[in-house]
This record gives structure tokens, sequence and C-alpha cells, in this order.
């Protein structure tokens, strides 16, 4: 595994783009951190976001996990255009001829997923933690560490969704029409959703028990919003007689959905590859 992990790390290693792009997600996560711990002064009114409890233990694993995770499109910009390199500068086929099997560069590729998924998920984790640290109103040791599976989910959320990006640029074989089809597929889980939801089951929860089960929805279900858990937006709601009763916990029936998808993505990956002629 070192061996296939050594191979993309070189391939990468020299990718400009890919280090350029990598660099701004997690500079982009650590703006957003910035950013919120900002005093904004209006006057005599002074206003600070990191005083309003979004980094209170446990809440801010559940809140930057999913913040993060919004960004994730920039690392998929990179798996997407990782594959597609191995088409434009024939370096799969070179690859193939000395000596690697189609089985080992597609586990090449998921390896490397997860070492960003990896990466990106220590990266989130240290960053909670220290913002917690400075700005929560709760350091017990039994706070601090609860919900932590949503550092899991996050992972998981990460993994899926690459490989859902690999499975695209092997599919169509450049960056910008997987990108494309990508954005495509998106729409049509959301227009499906729509219709289920406000046309033929509508005030029923048909909607999202059967779209829990597709793709990129079953991702998203791995972190549900946290903005409507958060307390002062259910004290508003609750003053205009509205009440949120999502459940925000990490279920173990999506986690296994959205594993289930990444398999398959993975393995639909080497189909392809192994029935293409290169």
């Amino acid at each position: 595994m070192l061996r296939l992990l050594n191979i993309e790390y070189q391939k990468l290693r020299y990718n400009k783009s890919a280090r350029v792009i990598t660099l701004v997600y997690f500079i982009l996560i650590t703006m957003i951190a910035l950013i919120a711990s900002i005093e904004f002064n209006f006057g005599d009114f002074s206003f600070r976001v990191a005083d309003q409890g979004i980094f209170n233990f446990p809440f801010v694993w559940h809140f930057n996990t999913w913040m993060a995770a919004i960004l994730k499109l920039f690392l998929a910009i990179v798996i997407v255009s990782m594959m597609a390199n191995e088409y434009s500068h024939r370096t799969l086929k070179q690859n193939l001829i000395d000596g690697l099997s189609k089985k080992e560069f597609v586990l090449s590729k998921f390896l490397t997923i997860v070492a960003y998924a990896v990466v990106s998920t220590v990266f989130i984790f240290l960053v909670s933690l220290v913002l917690g640290l400075f700005f929560s109103d709760y350091n017990e040791i039994g706070i601090i560490f609860s919900d932590l599976e949503y550092i899991f989910a996050y992972f998981l959320k990460l993994v899926a969704f690459f490989s859902f990006c690999l499975f695209l640029g092997i599919l169509v074989k450049r960056s910008a029409f997987a990108l494309g089809f990508l954005l495509i597929w998106t729409i049509i889980e959301n227009v499906i959703k729509g219709l289920l939801k406000w046309e033929f089951f509508r005030g029923t929860d048909v909607a999202e028990n059967v779209t829990r089960f597709f793709p990129l929805e079953s991702m998203q279900n791995l972190i549900i919003e946290p903005l409507t858990r958060f307390g002062a937006v259910q004290s508003a709601a609750a003053q205009l007689g509205e009440e949120f009763t999502k459940d925000y916990a990490v279920t173990p029936l999506n986690m296994l959905i959205a594993s289930v998808w990444a398999f398959l993505f993975i393995y639909w990956s080497y189909l392809i590859l192994k029935k293409r002629d290169l």
C-alpha cells in the first residue's frame, strides 16, 4: 500500500494546480474560524459570532464539520483532475505497462482519497478543538469529547463523495465533463426529491425515506445542517410559534448507506477500467 501511495504522491507532487487548490481548501476552513472570532464594532455596539455559542462544546463538532463539508468541492476538483490527467498525460497506460495492475491502479486512487479524507478530518478536528477550548462555555472533558461521531461522519462523507468523483473521472475522462455531470446529478436528485415531497407524497415522509438512498442525499444526511439546532434560532422560532423536529444525530443507517455507495463507486471504477481498452 505504501508503494501505491508513493506513486500517487509523486504524481501530485508535481501537479501545481492540485497543490494550490488543496491549500486554498485548508485556508478557507481556517478563514471561517478567524472571521467568526473577529469582533465587529458598530458605534457603541460590538458583535462577535464566536460569542453566540457556535463554538461551544459539543456543538462545535457539528457546526464545523458541516461548514467544512460545504467546501469539499475544492478537493473534488483535485480528485477529478487527478484522474483526467491520467488519460491526458498517458500515465495510466504507462503505469500498466510498468506492471501495475488495473486493480492496483484503482486501489492507489482509493488510498489517495482516504489520505485526503484523513488529513482533512484531522485538520478540522484540531481547528474545532482549538476554537472550542478558546470560546466554549463548557470545558469539562466529558462534554468536550462528546458528539465526536460528527468527525467520523465527516471522514465518511469525504470518502464517499471523493469515490463518486473518482468514478465520474474514470467514466467520462475529462475533468470539466465530470464536474458538469456531478452538477447535473445534484439537480436530478433535488428535482426528484421535490416532486416526491411536494407533488406525489405531500405531507408524508415518503420523499425522505426514498431519497435517503440516493448517493448524494445519503452523503448529505450524514451531517444534518446544525443552524436550526442552535439555541438562538430555536428561541426565535419558538416566539413565532414554530418548532424544529429534526433528528440531528449521525445514524448507523445513514452511515451504512454512504459506505455502500463508496464501495460501489470504487468497484464500478474498477469494472470500467477492466473492460475499457486503454
